[in-house]
């Protein structure tokens, strides 16, 4: 299937234009369940959404979210930690109850049976209706590095050297940074109903112009999202620029 391309012309209105998709899908149905994603390019998508929240009485009340990925070996209230990058991001500023978020627990005893439990979730909560993805320079989709099956489910990655020292930025130094993360396999992401993938700045041109025009291959994870019948890309004009 053909991905379908929102052109955005910058980082703002692509922002914009992610969050009146997901406001729309919580308005048709209230109980929806969104796959949410972490790094720096769906900050502006929260922040809209708080606003929507906050001025458009846009309820989250009811809406279920499952997160991509956590790293391993970081306790939910490190400050590096996904719990605390969506708490802080955007869980503490609307109406959706702590009990209906979840992110996989990278202080498990078990990842292995952490990952089996993270799909039974998933499948409990009835599927994922909308998932968020940002992508990486080499086309990782979640921590889903090059050469993973796309049948994969969730399960322990050991991160790249090029993905490390890219959220390094996050980290005090590259050293903190932990060497592995639990993350939604691929062939979890393409169960999900629709997926909405968010490309912004010149950096990620390249990734966009392989994933557009290139072959389906697992060297490159993100091709994957062409075997998936409801893509939506919403790129800004210098993600773009290579097209």
């Amino acid at each position: 299937m053909a991905i379908q391309i929102i052109k955005a012309n910058d980082y703002e209105e692509l922002s914009a234009l992610a969050c009146k998709k997901i406001a729309d899908i919580i308005t048709q149905n209230p109980s929806a369940v969104l796959g949410l994603a972490t790094g720096s390019t769906p900050v502006g998508l929260y922040k809209k959404l708080i606003e929507s929240y906050q001025k458009e009485n846009l309820s989250f009340k009811e809406v279920r979210t499952v997160n991509l990925d956590e790293y391993i070996g970081l306790p939910k209230n490190h400050p590096n930690s996904y719990h605390t990058f969506m708490k802080n991001i955007f869980f503490s500023q609307i109406d959706i109850l702590e009990s209906n978020t979840h992110i996989p627990d990278g202080t498990a005893t078990d990842l292995e049976e952490e990952g089996l439990s993270y799909e039974r979730l998933i499948q409990a909560l009835g599927g994922i209706d909308l998932q968020i993805l940002g992508i990486g320079h080499n086309g990782h989709i979640g921590f889903n590095e090059p050469g993973t099956s796309f049948h994969e489910q969730t399960h322990l990655v050991e991160l790249t050297d090029s993905t490390r020292k890219a959220n390094a930025r996050f980290f005090p130094s590259l050293n903190d940074v932990p060497k592995q993360a639990i993350t939604m396999g691929i062939g979890t992401i393409l169960k999900s109903k629709e997926i909405l993938l968010l490309a912004s700045g010149s950096s990620k041109a390249d990734a966009v112009k392989q994933l557009l025009s290139g072959e389906v291959s697992i060297d490159f994870p993100a091709s994957a999202l062409k075997n998936h019948p409801s893509v939506a890309l919403v790129a800004d004009k210098e993600a773009l620029s290579l097209m």
